[in-house]
């Protein structure tokens, strides 16, 4: 084996309850014996921690958020960095990326970057950056800084609200970039052009901590208004994740179906949902449970009868890469419905091992739901045939095998 070395991993936020995806991939990367130190753009906001993020060993070290915040620290980078071999080939880049993207957040980064080449965290030798936007950002001009090589790891909404031209030219300069879906993998193909190495790495599911689900769900039809189906979600309150159209749906649904929603998450957009399920006259069948920690949220999974997540194209181009919390919930033999966008259909077949709906389409989705509130065999069905295919194909640990030895390549080239 080729001498490992230290790798800095630069983060948007840390910890942060949504990203369970991203803190499994660090400790499996620990485990696998990499050696880690975070590195995170802000502070966490959350007031909760998952359990894996305590099981995680590495240093995590604080960027400034914004730069006027930290003035002398920022200033005293700046000094520090215009010693330093790479500033020039860093403030070209900067300049050239600043020309296209005249605003505050393009500086905050080569600031933010600045700071990181300054404060260099240890004996850190590489840069890995989860999402491929603000964070590639800082970690390709760090690199710049500091002449260390980066990768990245790139997801939904960092490719999809990023502009061509800047995809373009960090997958030019990256060494390698991984992504999760595969429609996300043929758009940084196409962009790499040849220049830029892009591999198609699912995330998968930490099965250990999901473990099989031995429990029998009630065969209920929705017919007793004493012992409702239930439905639950699981996302932030953000447009992508389409909470008006399942609201929408759910209030289509024939008003003699007894059933009940639990949404599980935070989000800008909670006030507007709550206002909308009251407009829609289905208030008193909904519950808003805000955040919850995974345990919380791997119970509510085993007691639920269907799982509904609307994903949508948001205005923007934002999008979900595929939902972690998908995979989560099929792994709980859950019956899921949910819409064909972006990389669900690489878990999900209609009909098959889930109901798969249109976007946007609030009957389509009623007509969905329907059907699996009044099938209990149905649903039975298709959560046993969800579950096993991410037992076959969502495993975690291929992920962290993929990246080890990607890691490993690079490590035995550099000797």
């Amino acid at each position: 084996m080729s001498e490992r070395r230290k790798i800095a991993v630069v983060l948007k936020g840390y910890p942060r309850l949504s990203e369970t995806f991203i803190a499994q991939e660090l400790l499996g990367l620990e485990r696998a014996g990499l050696e880690l130190v975070l590195v995170s753009l802000r502070k966490p906001t959350d007031t909760k921690r998952h359990p894996v993020h305590d099981e995680i060993r590495a240093q995590v070290h604080y960027l400034p958020e914004y730069l006027h915040e930290e003035p002398w620290r920022v200033f005293r980078s700046l000094l520090v960095c215009l010693t330093k071999p790479g500033f020039a080939r860093a403030a070209r880049a900067f300049i050239s990326d600043l020309r296209r993207d005249r605003t505050r957040n393009r500086i905050r980064r080569f600031g933010q970057a600045s700071v990181l080449a300054a404060e260099w965290p240890g004996d850190a030798e590489w840069l890995h950056s989860h999402f491929i936007h603000t964070p590639a950002s800082v970690t390709a001009y760090a690199s710049l800084l500091r002449g260390v090589p980066w990768t990245c790891s790139a997801h939904a909404k960092d490719i999809w609200t990023s502009p061509d031209w800047e995809l373009a030219g960090k997958l030019a300069s990256a060494r390698w970039v991984v992504t999760c879906t595969r429609t996300g993998f043929e758009h940084l193909k196409a962009l790499a052009g040849g220049k830029g190495r892009v591999h198609l790495s699912y995330h998968g599911l930490d099965l250990a901590r999901f473990g099989p689900f031995d429990g029998k769900r009630p065969e209920r039809d929705g017919s007793d208004p004493a012992d409702p189906v239930l439905l639950v979600s699981v996302g932030r309150a953000v447009e992508k994740k389409g909470y008006d159209t399942l609201l929408r749906a759910l209030a289509l649904l024939p008003a003699d179906l007894s059933w009940r929603f639990e949404h599980i998450g935070g989000g800008e957009q909670l006030d507007r949902l709550e206002a909308l399920a009251d407009e829609l006259g289905i208030a008193g069948r909904v519950t808003w449970k805000g955040a919850l920690a995974q345990e919380e949220v791997l119970a509510h999974y085993r007691r639920a009868d269907i799982f509904a997540l609307a994903c949508r194209i948001a205005a923007d181009g934002d999008r979900d890469g595929l939902p972690n919390v998908l995979v989560e919930a099929a792994s709980q033999k859950l019956a899921c419905v949910s819409t064909n966008v972006s990389g669900v259909p690489e878990l999900l077949t209609d009909g098959e091992n889930g109901l798969v709906v249109p976007p946007d389409d609030p009957r389509a989705l009623a007509n969905a739901l329907e059907r699996a509130i009044r099938e209990p065999a149905l649903r039975k069905r298709l959560g046993e045939a969800a579950d096993g295919r991410v037992r076959g194909h969502f495993d975690h640990m291929s992920s962290i095998r993929q990246l080890t030895a990607l890691f490993e390549e690079e490590w035995r080239k550099a000797k």
